[in-house]
């Protein structure tokens, strides 16, 4: 048996966890679980996933928590399951049924209609999301009846494909730009089709580079003792590893730790993740062969050998 973290103070934790979130829990309350399995002091997730949905939900501890937004402005993957003939209040498998329809339509036609809404669109958000206006989550509004006018958001759709077709249930595989509801899409793709559709079931896959297949569940974290709990965790330079890396001596280091520019030699112009002795120290936007902070880990340490 191994200690309850419920009896041990909380501590300073660094680094990402690639959690499976399951279905019928908040990302809200996976976190919180995890932060507690973890006695972690500091914690924040990386885009939210719905209660309805399951799969790869990125959790940032400590000083990885300064990076999290990379995740949140990264592409996602999903495998979405697509009930096409019944559609629904939500969009999704929790509302009411509002009207069905039959299904006659062709693998091949739904095929051709995926294609269609690859690339950038407009998209509106639907009503029952936590989108606040005036302050109030969309999704009251709505439950008091309510349905008002909601500006369309730009989102760009990478791929979109058919992995199975048993009529009427389809799964999509889809990649997507951040702010994109994918109910909303089953829904678009369905009234195309001039059917109705909900998503009946929503499955994370990808985040920017983090794969589903590397996730660990809670169930699985929490039968683990402290110190493999621990080791499940990623470094914080894992959110950077898609930046070109700048690795600067001793003293650079100790001038960059305290906010201060950097020779960057003849490294390209752009964003780039600073290290030195094998840490990462931040990030820092290169230019005229200066590398300027712009986000430094607080907690680097500067105990390095000099070039």
């Amino acid at each position: 048996m191994h200690a309850s973290p419920a009896r041990i103070e909380r501590r300073d934790v660094d680094g990402v966890l690639l959690l499976d979130k399951p279905s019928g829990m908040t990302s809200t309350a996976a976190l919180a679980k995890a932060k507690w399995l973890l006695r972690a002091k500091r914690a924040g997730h990386t885009g939210t996933l719905d209660p309805l949905a399951s799969g790869l939900l990125p959790l940032c501890f400590g000083e990885a928590t300064r990076f999290a937004q990379r995740l949140l402005d990264a592409p996602k993957g999903y495998l979405a399951t697509i009930r096409f003939g019944v559609a629904t209040t939500t969009g999704d498998a929790e509302g009411e049924v509002t009207a069905t329809t039959p299904v006659g339509f062709t693998r091949e036609a739904l095929e051709a209609t995926l294609a269609r809404f690859v690339g950038e669109q407009m998209q509106v958000p639907p009503m029952y999301s936590a989108l606040k206006v005036g302050g109030q989550p969309l999704y009251r509004l709505a439950r008091a009846g309510h349905e008002i006018e909601r500006a369309p958001r730009r989102i760009v759709v990478h791929a979109l494909a058919c992995a199975g077709w048993e009529p009427p249930v389809a799964q999509v595989t889809v990649t997507c730009s951040k702010g994109t509801y994918v109910r909303v899409l089953a829904e678009d793709i369905g009234r195309t089709l001039g059917v109705g559709a909900h998503l009946a079931a929503l499955r994370r896959t990808t985040t920017g580079g983090f794969r589903i297949e590397d996730a660990i569940t809670l169930e699985a974290l929490a039968d683990l003792d402290d110190a493999a709990r621990i080791e499940c965790l990623r470094s914080t330079a894992a959110l950077v590893a898609d930046l070109p890396a700048l690795v600067i001596g001793t003293p650079q280091a100790q001038r960059f730790l305290h906010g201060q520019a950097v020779p960057a030699g003849a490294a390209a112009v752009g964003e780039h993740a600073v290290y030195a002795g094998g840490r990462l120290l931040g990030l820092a936007q290169v230019a005229a062969g200066v590398a300027q902070p712009s986000r430094v880990l607080a907690g680097a340490q500067a105990a390095m050998e000099p070039d």
